[in-house]
């Protein structure tokens, strides 16, 4: 049997130095394995966004806009041409007043501004609440298609039912979609 090792201020240093050192080298090992598979993983989730929020189209270009609400923070605006024509903008909009935090979505607009669809990127929502705003958990986001111009609740005096029970998550929707129109409107003569 080994003898046990006396408890010195040396030795509990050095055990505690190697234990930190290859728990160091262990994450990132793990960080930079896993750094490319993550990117590209963000890049289709939003290819699959931008496809499902716009109809046909062959070519994109992506800008970042000047936020209509902070001049701070860009949205980036895919603009998506059939042949030279202009046939409507994907724009990555967010919002910070989520119930869980940060809201990022997808939102297609026709080239009138017209809601195309909405796609929902990233959420840290309520499971069965907030995050119904999701197509997979309910259809409640498709009730913005179809709409021009700035969107509201029906108790604040619009035409948009709120998530049953998640209010919160509902006003956070409609800010970043209001966010993406409001950007629109102010720069549709630099798209």
């Amino acid at each position: 049997m080994a003898a046990k090792k006396e408890s010195s201020f040396f030795n509990m240093v050095s055990t505690l130095l190697i234990v930190t050192l290859t728990a160091g080298i262990t994450l990132g090992a793990v960080f930079i394995l896993t750094e490319d598979p993550i990117e590209k993983a963000k890049k289709q989730k939003q290819e699959k966004a931008i496809k499902a929020v716009l109809d046909d189209f062959d070519r994109i270009e992506s800008k970042n806009i000047k936020s209509a609400y902070d001049e701070n923070q860009d949205l980036v605006f895919n603009v998506a041409y059939k042949g030279d024509q202009f046939v409507g903008v994907a724009i990555e909009t967010f919002t910070n007043n989520g119930f869980g935090g940060t809201i990022k979505l997808m939102i297609g607009l026709s080239p009138d501004g017209t809601i195309n669809n909405i796609s929902v990127l990233e959420h840290k929502e309520t499971p069965g609440l907030g995050d119904k705003m999701e197509k997979s958990k309910s259809d409640w986001s498709e009730q913005f298609n179809g709409k021009k111009g700035k969107v509201a609740l029906k108790k604040n005096g619009g035409e948009i039912d709120a998530i049953t029970a998640a209010t919160i998550s509902s006003n956070a929707f409609i800010d970043a979609v209001n966010r993406a129109i409001e950007t629109f409107e102010q720069n549709k003569g630099g798209i």
